[in-house]
């Protein structure tokens, strides 16, 4: 039998453009707080892939870096074949375990976003609690999510704009739809994504060109604009879709 999102998502009315970005401007000054929290976390582990990612490396970068001055130096570290071949695995490894909190972290930020849309005073729980019991379906999405870039950038790119709308509604049907499988959201997500695909593309595109005014901001504001991409996707996943049942921890 199929789930009754599928239904939901057939019977989904059109959403109003303008009614979802004035929901959305009218919520930031109630979200910023939260999303500052939550980007300054995403950062720090950004921060640390990055580190672990380049450790490996720093003599090459460290010897290019002293010999800078020099144009006959060629850096005399060699690395051979299973060096790579091992770094480029734990490269993938520690990029899945980043994804993992990543992805846990925009869930907890949903949860928040509609707590505070119902003027609930329940506390949100931990910023990675949805990683609880879930850490194989989140590991498949972004598995399924890198497959379905690296194909859809492997075709001329173009393909890419259609499928990062569908992609992006993957966290928000995880988080309200806690009996959903994996290919169920996907199934879901491409389903709601090809229905109304211009209006949410459109949303994604005017959310992330203001996202990028928090560089304006002393720089520390992209840490509250770069989550702002998530509030319009709540508001068209709500008044499309819906809620069937409470928030599931």
């Amino acid at each position: 039998m199929e789930h009754p999102i599928f239904n939901r998502i057939e019977n989904a009315q059109k959403p109003d453009f303008g009614d979802v970005l004035t929901k959305t401007f009218d919520s930031v000054k109630d979200l910023w707080q939260p999303a500052l929290y939550h980007g300054l976390l995403n950062m720090l582990f950004m921060i640390s892939f990055l580190i672990l990612v380049y450790i490996p490396l720093a003599p090459m970068y460290i010897g290019i870096f002293k010999n800078m001055g020099d144009p006959y130096y060629q850096p005399d570290i060699n690395y051979s074949l299973s060096f790579w071949i091992g770094y480029m695995v734990g490269v993938l490894v520690i990029a899945l375990i980043v994804q993992l909190f990543s992805f846990s972290l925009v869930a907890h930020f949903y949860k928040v976003i509609r707590l505070k849309d119902e003027g609930s005073t329940e506390s949100p729980g931990g910023y990675f609690s949805y990683l609880k019991g879930n850490v194989g379906k989140i590991l498949g999405l972004n598995l399924a999510g890198m497959g379905i870039a690296i194909a859809a950038a492997l075709l001329c790119y173009l393909p890419l704009f259609y499928v990062m709308v569908p992609l992006q509604l993957f966290v928000v049907l995880f988080v309200f739809n806690q009996d959903l499988s994996v290919s169920q959201i996907i199934k879901a997500a491409f389903k709601l994504g090809h229905k109304f695909w211009l209006i949410i593309f459109g949303i994604i595109l005017i959310s992330n060109m203001i996202a990028q005014l928090g560089l304006v901001f002393c720089f520390i504001g992209v840490f509250v604009t770069q989550l702002f991409v998530h509030i319009p996707i709540y508001n068209i996943y709500k008044n499309t879709v819906g809620f069937s049942a409470e928030i599931s921890e």
